[in-house]
């Protein structure tokens, strides 16, 4: 079963904030990584430790992406993308601590 993507606002307002290069790495992965079994934890996609932005993590590199699958219902919520470099994230060009 292929899962529907939605990005939620903020999500859609930090891809704008990024180049177009990592823009185009963001939903090239996202459609590769969360189409089928968002769910399953890999290498680069895991549950986070409670938190108040998002309970899944997508690594792409440098790049991060936070979403949500409602259990109820098939599609996966983008809710945001940042960028991480060491242990610092930026998600809309704000430091987020996790």
């Amino acid at each position: 079963m292929a899962y529907a993507i939605e990005y939620s606002g903020d999500a859609a307002t930090h891809l704008a904030g990024l180049s177009a290069r990592d823009r185009v790495a963001i939903l090239d992965g996202v459609e590769k990584h969360l189409t089928h079994e968002p769910k399953m934890e890999t290498r680069n996609r895991k549950p986070m430790k409670p938190n108040n932005l998002a309970p899944w993590e997508l690594r792409l590199g440098q790049l991060r992406v936070y979403y949500d699958v409602p259990d109820s219902e098939s599609k996966v919520i983008v809710l945001a993308v940042g960028i991480k470099d060491r242990n610092i994230v930026r998600i809309g060009g704000q430091v987020i601590d996790l």
